[in-house]
């Protein structure tokens, strides 16, 4: 029988580099309007953390990628990445 295995997925989704990042422009702006004239090239992202159950690390990853592809992140405009550990008991485990 497989066991389910819980992992937690820290996803991070930002703009690819030739798309225009308007909120990372009026950041810099803004940090340099506070005096920070050695900041330059702010780019805003997403950070985004779940816990998701696969049988191994594997599938895991495989339907992060669908997550990320479907919902999370556009694909057109938009990369991500993410960090994947594994977490806890396995659901189903007996104690």
């Amino acid at each position: 029988m497989l066991v389910n295995q819980k992992y937690q997925a820290r996803i991070y989704v930002t703009l690819r580099p030739s798309v225009l990042d308007p909120a990372g422009v009026a950041v810099e702006s803004g940090l340099k309007q506070l005096g920070y004239k050695d900041v330059e090239q702010v780019r805003i992202g997403k950070y985004i953390e779940l816990i998701v159950s696969a049988v191994d690390e594997d599938q895991a990853r495989q339907q992060l990628d669908r997550i990320c592809d479907q919902l999370l992140a556009n694909p057109v405009i938009e990369n991500y990445r993410f960090d994947l550990r594994e977490i806890g008991e396995p659901m189903g485990a007996s104690v």
